[in-house]
């Protein structure tokens, strides 16, 4: 057995790697995968990239493929409380013993390729090495593998998947990734490769183009949401949304998925049609509905308008930016009815923050700001400027940690609301960090 203060001492030498450093190019994590022997073609994989939604959309698509029976491993990014949530198999967080002993194997190769170097090994490339090489020890029949950022070059773009997904390509990263929607989408197609099925959510004109001609340059297939697959119908219900989704092979009725907004139901669309083109359904071939209904029924996604307290309600929603942030807004008009609402806001520094509480600005009824703990925070009295220009001095507090900021926002939906507290909310939002400080405290 391994002991906590190992898997501790392996996580504190991951994080010495830096959390935010980044470095696009694949030689290095090249390099060390074939040290590994290139666990990464030991199985095939689904690839994901997108704005929004990618992670929802891969842990649907995990479900899915458990529910047929196949043995699954997950890489997402970032976690919310330990970098073991990055690494599942088979719905769940790889163990602190299998962990450590990857990351004892994986270790010395990548100090050796560290030596070669001009630049170290990132966080994100050892993550990604750990995954590859925890999936093929396991053994996983698929691997559901999401970008960290971008697509062409980012580490995951090794594995060359059959089945490649693009979740809704909105402006966010444009520091990396370029300023228009065109210079975006064209990073994210570099996941396509050829011969790969591509599945696509639906997209604005300017990223749709540079996807279709990276699938016309490699001789890929395309399906397209509105086109080959899409949402027919949506329901909400008690604890989530019934869906009836036509598919690439047909049309899924009474479809119960316990996630909330017609977002989670695009993101079921792309999901379903991701998992039909892995098991080969199409025209003459439907996938057996129960096993559609099971896999879906039992998909979760951690801080996506997930709630954590009841009376008031407390959600926590990790939108950073204004395409994920709309989303977050239409769900909370169309599935919830509070009577009074509290939003508790902190935001990265290189965000749309003004974006963001214009959005939030009509569904709060007032605002607490403050900093999350990632050192790439926008300072609380800063956010708080730009949250008075919005929503007006009286209805903005400011508290400088978080503990304080849900204290507050709690304290003021409950405030001169008389008797039933079941109408009263706050909701968490922000930043993913944002969401990982509140549910550490929130969850004890």
């Amino acid at each position: 057995m391994t002991d906590r203060s190992e898997f501790a001492a392996v996580d504190a030498e991951l994080a010495g790697r830096g959390f935010t450093r980044m470095h696009f190019e694949l030689d290095r994590i090249e390099s060390l995968l074939d040290l590994l022997g290139s666990p990464q073609r030991a199985y095939p994989s689904i690839h994901l990239t997108g704005t929004n939604g990618k992670t929802s959309t891969a842990r649907m698509i995990d479900s899915l493929l458990r529910a047929f029976g196949l043995h699954t491993g997950r890489y997402t990014s970032p976690h919310l409380e330990t970098v073991r949530e990055r690494i599942s198999l088979d719905g769940e967080p790889v163990s602190e013993e299998r962990f450590v002993a990857t990351y004892r194997e994986v270790a010395p190769l990548a100090e050796l390729v560290d030596r070669q170097s001009a630049e170290p090994l990132t966080y994100f490339d050892m993550t990604t090495a750990l995954a590859f090489a925890t999936f093929a020890d396991a053994p996983v029949d698929v691997a559901v593998v999401e970008v960290g950022l971008g697509g062409a070059e980012d580490s995951t773009n090794v594995i060359q998947a059959g089945v490649a997904v693009l979740t809704p390509i909105g402006l966010d990263h444009t520091e990396w990734l370029g300023d228009t929607l065109e210079d975006i989408a064209l990073h994210k197609a570099g996941i396509i490769h050829k011969g790969a099925t591509v599945i696509a959510a639906a997209q604005e004109e300017e990223a749709a183009r540079p996807i279709l001609e990276r699938c016309a340059e490699v001789g890929a297939t395309i399906a397209r949401e509105g086109s080959e697959f899409g949402v027919l119908r949506r329901a909400v219900a008690v604890g989530g949304q019934v869906l009836t989704i036509q598919g690439l092979g047909g049309v899924y009725d009474d479809v119960f998925i316990p996630l909330h907004g017609a977002h989670q139901a695009q993101n079921a669309a792309v999901a379903l049609a991701a998992v039909e083109a892995f098991l080969g359904a199409g025209a003459k071939r439907q996938l057996d509905i129960e096993a559609v209904r099971e896999g879906f029924a039992a998909a979760t996604s951690p801080g996506r308008l997930e709630k954590v307290r009841t009376a008031p309600t407390i959600l926590l929603d990790g939108a950073h930016n204004p395409h994920g942030m709309a989303a977050t807004v239409n769900a909370l008009q169309e599935e919830f009815a509070f009577s009074k609402l509290v939003g508790v806001l902190a935001v990265l520094g290189d965000k749309d923050a003004a974006s963001l509480l214009e959005l939030l600005e009509p569904v709060l009824d007032s605002l607490v700001v403050t900093a999350n703990s990632s050192p790439r925070a926008m300072p609380a009295d800063e956010l708080a400027a730009l949250a008075r220009e919005v929503f007006g001095p009286e209805r903005v507090q400011v508290a400088e940690e978080m503990p304080d900021a849900i204290e507050a926002a709690v304290a003021e939906a409950e405030s001169d609301v008389p008797g039933e507290l079941a109408g009263v909310g706050v909701l968490i939002t922000g930043s993913v960090v944002t969401v990982a400080d509140a549910r550490r405290l929130l969850k004890r």
